[in-house]
């Protein structure tokens, strides 16, 4: 579950920590050292009321998909390699 709140989602640690690989206790120190970085994309058209939250940690990238009540309507994770990530996928975003 996801809750839109006035600055954003927040996730569950549990949730972004099993996709990322990550210790939950680990994840709110590696977003403030902007080690774990974020996406946020509104649906237009067909997937208007729907957001794409994207995670970045090293070489792992998660996402979830949900909609505006907050419900998780799929997530995916997947390793993008070893390399460093591309620099428009290190900046924080938020919708």
């Amino acid at each position: 579950m996801a809750t839109l709140g006035d600055d954003g989602f927040l996730i569950d640690a549990s949730t972004l920590g099993r996709l990322l690989e990550v210790r939950p206790s680990d994840i709110l120190e590696l977003m403030q050292q902007k080690q774990i970085t974020s996406l946020c994309e509104r649906g237009e058209g067909a997937d208007a009321g729907q957001y794409r939250l994207s995670f970045f940690y090293k070489g792992r990238r998660a996402r979830l998909y949900v909609d505006e009540a907050g419900t998780v309507i799929r997530s995916s994770a997947v390793n993008i390699g070893d390399g460093p990530l591309p620099a428009a996928l290190r900046r924080p975003g938020s919708c």
